[in-house]
């Protein structure tokens, strides 16, 4: 059978990690001259953190197996995808939630019509059809997976990463372009905060399989705040980053309160754009935060966000809101 456009693609040139990334470092990096459709949209709004850009390169340039760990809404994922977009280089993710089964990363009989006739056919899954081919397979959630995928998984985080299909008798060598990566919120240890139900414990064998774990954590306060005016460019006036920079202090107590065990829940990046998006609808910050964040907080907690709110605002919550937080 001939080799598809994807399975032809090589690495042509390389580049510059200090012209590409803004990283001081002399690492030329492979990437490809052609764009395939499996490439990320490069975001040129994103911030790169050095120490995980060059723990992600370190995987593309060398092949290491890069685990990135970190809390929600950290851009763990996107950090990887946007490497690989200014790389050229194809990238697919896999969402290891509970719907993700055996079958779906191995591959799996299937009924198909060839001439005219229903026959069987084997549907290869994710894993075999990703090494194959110079992708970057990204396992998001990595730590929620179950079991029995988890063990398929271990296989390819072999030193050879030779993959073997058992139904069909084959031994799949790796493409040499072939690069593995993971995301995880608690590096294997379990729900422990209540935060992330459905992480599951590691096993410790396979985790250490992995060559390099990076930590991602949330930006300083300066870059959230050019990340928010990136996004949401109509808050780029005096006023407008006045009020964005309070929002970003506003999550970074929610941060700090959570880390002493103050709150249950915390403001991501994410939850910050969202915030100024619905300000944009509502023309009402406060509005918009308790429709963005104090909904999804405990009510025990929300006097303690309010107060957070009024320290970074200058101004208290309106009485109404809080009036509907009581009569609950």
């Amino acid at each position: 059978m001939e080799p598809t456009a994807l399975e032809r693609l090589e690495p042509d040139h390389r580049v510059s990690v200090r012209e590409a990334f803004g990283i001081d470092s002399d690492l030329m990096v492979p990437a490809f001259g052609e764009r395939d459709a499996h490439v990320p949209e490069i975001d040129p709004a994103y911030r790169f953190n050095p120490d995980v850009t060059l723990a992600i390169l370190s995987g593309f340039t060398r092949g290491r197996r890069v685990l990135v760990q970190g809390m929600h809404g950290t851009g763990k994922s996107t950090h990887i995808e946007q490497v690989a977009a200014r790389l050229n280089w194809p990238c697919v993710r896999v969402n290891l939630d509970g719907q993700i089964s055996r079958l779906d990363l191995v591959g799996k009989d299937t009924i198909v019509v060839r001439d005219g006739l229903q026959v069987s056919a084997f549907q290869e899954g994710i894993i075999p059809w990703a090494l194959q081919r110079p992708v970057a397979l990204v396992f998001d959630e990595y730590d929620a997976g179950r079991p029995e995928v988890m063990f398929v998984i271990q296989r390819v985080l072999e030193r050879d990463g030779r993959f073997t299909l058992l139904d069909q008798n084959r031994v799949i060598t790796p493409n040499p372009w072939f690069r593995l990566f993971a995301t995880a919120n608690t590096i294997g240890l379990g729900n422990l905060t209540g935060m992330y139900h459905g992480a599951q414990l590691l096993n410790h064998a396979q985790l250490d399989r992995w060559n390099i774990v990076a930590t991602l954590n949330f930006l300083p306060r300066r870059e959230e705040e050019a990340i928010v005016l990136a996004r949401v460019p109509s808050f780029d006036d005096p006023a407008g980053r006045e009020t964005i920079a309070a929002m970003v202090a506003v999550a970074s107590l929610t941060r700090r309160g959570f880390e002493v065990g103050d709150l249950s829940t915390l403001m991501s990046p994410r939850t910050v754009i969202s915030w100024a998006e619905n300000v944009e609808i509502f023309h009402d910050p406060a509005l918009a935060f308790r429709l963005s964040f104090l909904n999804k907080c405990d009510e025990a907690e929300r006097p303690v966000v309010a107060e957070y709110y009024q320290r970074c605002f200058g101004k208290e919550l309106p009485e109404t809101f809080r009036e509907q937080d009581a009569e609950h």
